[in-house]
């Protein structure tokens, strides 16, 4: 009875359809890709797959006319009246006999240059045809992964659930879904996803969505990470030489110039291949264009083809875009990616305005039951035939999914993985309950980070347990329980601390999180130098920049998204402060010197504390508010995305109360606002702004002033410099009064460096800074950046270089800072 009434379905889908299928071959009989295929004076279309397979179901009953597109080759318009489904329709393309007016053999004349310079001035009239519209929305993504090795760094990867043969090689991702969409230009968007398909996950949702799928050569740039120079921009001429290369009729007898795109210097963020310009109208016809990876800083990326095409339609006389491909290859290590995400968009209305409500801050909502659709809808509805390799990769995972997801088989891959073997006590161990989702893990004693020294501990080993039980069918409920033992050899001392931290869902994110213990902190608690840093400074420079205190606390802590954009994060603590000294003066080089003091206020007096032993209870309150927020809801959670048109803001108000003496008591609020734009194809501009002030704060802890990131190493280890003041000492502006910190950046993203013969060859980006601290009965402290990032070797590009120059009250210094952004992975 439930096959009859999905064979009801399927066929209530197709009622009132006329479905015609067939293979799309040159003249030797290959099949040709990604031909647009669709139905005469409509937006009712489809592509062929890469076996040129195609299936279309018409709209129109009776006679219709089915148009087929490809570059390179004649449109072929054929009359079909089906009487039988499904209609079989194959079809012999011919290649196209470009031709060119005698005008073009005048060596003088460049005739593309008046087609592009039509194609500019008619841009706007074009793109507000199809500036606002309804649709359907298709989209496929599939990525595949060729001679991956057994191991990465020394850890197995297997078979990705089924994915890899013995050779490393297979289907990796493949996807689909089906959408409803409203756009209107630049960037309103509402779309409902209804239908959702993935590869080896019964209960997964497609990440193929249309927010990822606009790209418009109409606009002046196109977005891959970094912005694109578009060769219809109003300043393509400074990038770009064009070529026309031919022109043909189309079915409707318009005529079409082919015009190769030829970029001007190699390394600008700029397109190359084939764009094609109606004449007369001067609207696009059809995009083949790559994207090279070193020019949109992506160097593991080798080249992405973007394929446009569009169709018309006699009855409202626009050119609307109805299939999209974007192909991706690359890779490193012998390892290579490929990858293919085709779209295609049918049923448009074309409208001149829509009612204000119709765009809201949700972009897309998936359906609870888009991912219970069943095979009988897909093979009815899907646009694009499948190709063998992906029915198999479905059929094969399915099947996979089904196994690998049996408590039997679950049970037996832990009974594998659970065993316990001496080595385990040095490289960390794992319990895994895959049935009831849990898991209990040792840290192990040789980690990566988990030795370092310091001059109060000496060398000092991390290690730890935690249990984790997690639920992904209930709302994103999770918990887990962690503890760490941290052990000082030095000074011959064992501190533990615990953390409960408990998810109630992934909807509005509330968790409660509960700790406590005894450990060291930096008297920074934003830990201006790190673990690793600190441990090469000491060990081969004598240099003890580290300054640590003891802090045994008992902290609970709740937060939860409030209201769109909004999140609220309430924590209370008690806290017992104590002072440490240094216990070794080790050292693998200059062991004569000796290190300076643990006293961040007396570097060279060894004997006084840097504060007096107490305890308080802290109490504070912290939002962060993402102005112009948008989000994505789907069955299993809420997922936020930030508004980059907004700024960022960060209000805190933290109060300390109940201590031992009442001079630690004191109250302070604070402020952020980071804020993010690009600026066209000139690069991206950072900021961060802080500000603060504190009430009845003279004479409390040191630990509780307002420190600022400093750094003595000349080492970066972060991306972007916008937290850091990189000549700074790092006590040596503290605060218990008001501030106000700003800091600048721009990244160039090649504008400038892609200009400059010789340099242009190390593919680097210019970094402009600017950096500025002011406190009471001060001189302001300022530093200026100039710098190189995006440095590397090969497609390895994780090193920045920057010249620094400071002042406070006149010229302070200057100096080098060598950024190695591959650090952050140590910590």
């Amino acid at each position: 009875m439930k096959t009859y009434f999905y064979i009801l379905i399927s066929l209530a889908t197709t009622a009132g359809f006329a479905q015609i299928k067939g293979t799309v071959t040159d003249e030797k009989g290959s099949p040709l890709p990604f031909v647009t295929i669709f139905e005469d004076d409509t937006y009712n279309g489809t592509t062929s797959n890469e076996q040129g397979k195609y299936e279309l179901n018409l709209k129109t009953d009776g006679k219709s006319a089915v148009v087929f597109q490809y570059l390179g080759f004649k449109t072929q318009k054929v009359s079909v009246q089906p009487k039988k489904q499904p209609y079989s329709l194959d079809v012999k393309m011919v290649e196209e006999s470009f031709s060119l007016n005698e005008v073009v053999i005048n060596t003088k004349i460049n005739p593309a240059i008046a087609i592009i310079k039509k194609a500019i001035a008619s841009k706007k009239e074009n793109t507000e045809k199809t500036a606002r519209f309804k649709a359907d929305f298709y989209s496929r993504g599939i990525f595949k992964l060729k001679n991956a090795p057994k191991k990465i760094f020394g850890q197995k990867i297997g078979d990705m659930n089924g994915s890899l043969d013995s050779t490393g090689t297979g289907i990796i991702s493949l996807s689909e879904t089906f959408s409803k969409i409203i756009f209107e230009k630049p960037n309103n968007l509402k779309e409902i996803v209804t239908a959702s398909k993935v590869s080896g996950n019964n209960n997964g949702y497609s990440y193929n969505t249309a927010r990822s799928s606009f790209y418009d050569f109409y606009d002046n740039t196109v977005n891959f990470g970094i912005n694109m120079i578009s060769p219809l921009a109003d300043n393509a001429f400074n990038y770009y030489k064009f070529n026309l290369e031919g022109t043909f009729n189309d079915e409707n007898n318009q005529m079409i110039n082919k015009i190769k795109v030829i970029a001007k210097r190699d390394k600008e963020p700029v397109f190359e291949g084939y764009i094609y310009i109606v004449e007369d109208s001067w609207a696009i016809y059809a995009v083949d264009l790559d994207i090279k990876g070193y020019r949109m800083k992506e160097e593991f990326v080798d080249v992405m083809t973007l394929k446009q095409n569009f169709s018309y339609s006699k009855t409202n006389r626009l050119w609307a875009k109805n299939t999209q491909s974007l192909d991706i290859t690359a890779g490193a290590f012998g390892i290579k990616f490929f990858g293919k995400y085709t779209y295609v968009y049918s049923d448009y209305e074309f409208v001149n305005s829509f009612s204000k409500k119709t765009f809201t801050n949700e972009i897309t909502a998936i359906e609870i039951d888009s991912n219970k659709k069943d095979t009988l809808f897909w093979n009815a509805n899907r646009p694009i035939p499948l190709t063998l390799e992906e029915k198999d990769d479905y059929t094969r995972k399915d099947s996979i999914y089904k196994v690998r997801n049996s408590e039997k088989y679950l049970d037996s891959i832990d009974k594998k993985g659970n065993k316990f073997k001496i080595l385990k006590i040095i490289n960390g161990y794992t319990y895994r309950n895959s049935s009831k989702k849990q898991s209990f893990s040792y840290d192990g004693l040789l980690n990566l980070g988990s030795l370092s020294f310091n001059t109060v501990q000496g060398y000092n080993l991390d290690s730890g347990f935690s249990f984790t039980d997690w639920n992904t069918e209930k709302k994103g409920k999770y918990t887990s329980v962690k503890t760490k033992f941290n052990y000082g050899f030095s000074e011959d001392r064992l501190r533990v601390t615990g953390q409960f931290t408990h998810r109630f869902n992934n909807q509005n994110y509330a968790t409660l999180t509960a700790s406590g213990g005894s450990t060291v902190k930096q008297f920074n608690e934003n830990q201006p130098i790190s673990k690793t840093i600190n441990t090469i400074s000491s060990l081969f420079f004598k240099d003890n920049y580290m300054k640590l205190y003891n802090l045994e606390f008992a902290q609970l802590n709740y937060g939860q998204d409030i209201a769109n954009g909004i999140n609220l994060n309430g924590k209370i603590e008690f806290q017992q402060r104590k002072p440490l000294f240094n216990t070794t003066d080790f050292s693998y080089f200059n062991k004569e010197d000796l290190y300076t003091s643990n006293n961040p206020l007396a570097p060279n007096d060894f004997v006084s504390p840097g504060f007096e032993e107490h305890h308080l209870m802290k109490a504070s309150l912290n939002a962060k508010i993402n102005f112009g927020n948008k989000y994505s809801t789907r069955p299993d959670g809420k997922f936020n995305i930030r508004n980059r048109k907004y700024p960022t803001l960060f209000v805190a108000y933290e109060k300390a109360f109940a201590a031992s003496e009442k001079k630690y008591e004191f109250d302070h609020v604070s402020s952020r606002l980071t804020y993010e734009a690009t600026i066209a194809n000139k690069g991206n501009f950072a900021l961060n702004l802080k500000a603060g002030k504190f009430f009845n704060a003279k004479n409390i802890a040191f630990m509780d002033y307002k420190h600022f990131n400093g750094n003595q190493t000349h080492i970066g280890q972060s991306n972007r410099y916008l937290n850091v003041f990189n000549l700074l000492p790092y006590y040596s502006n503290s605060t218990n009064d008001s501030y106000f910190e700003a800091h600048m950046e721009h990244n160039d993203q090649g504008y400038i460096m892609n200009k400059i013969p010789l340099l242009n060859k190390l593919k680097s980006t210019l970094v402009l800074g600017a950096h500025s601290l002011a406190i009471p009965n001060s001189k302001p402290y300022s530093e200026f950046t100039i710098g190189l990032d995006n440095l590397g070797f090969g497609k390895f590009k994780m090193f920045r270089v920057d010249y620094v120059r400071s002042y406070q009250n006149g010229y302070q210094g200057d100096g080098i800072i060598f950024g190695l952004k591959f650090l952050d992975i140590l910590e």
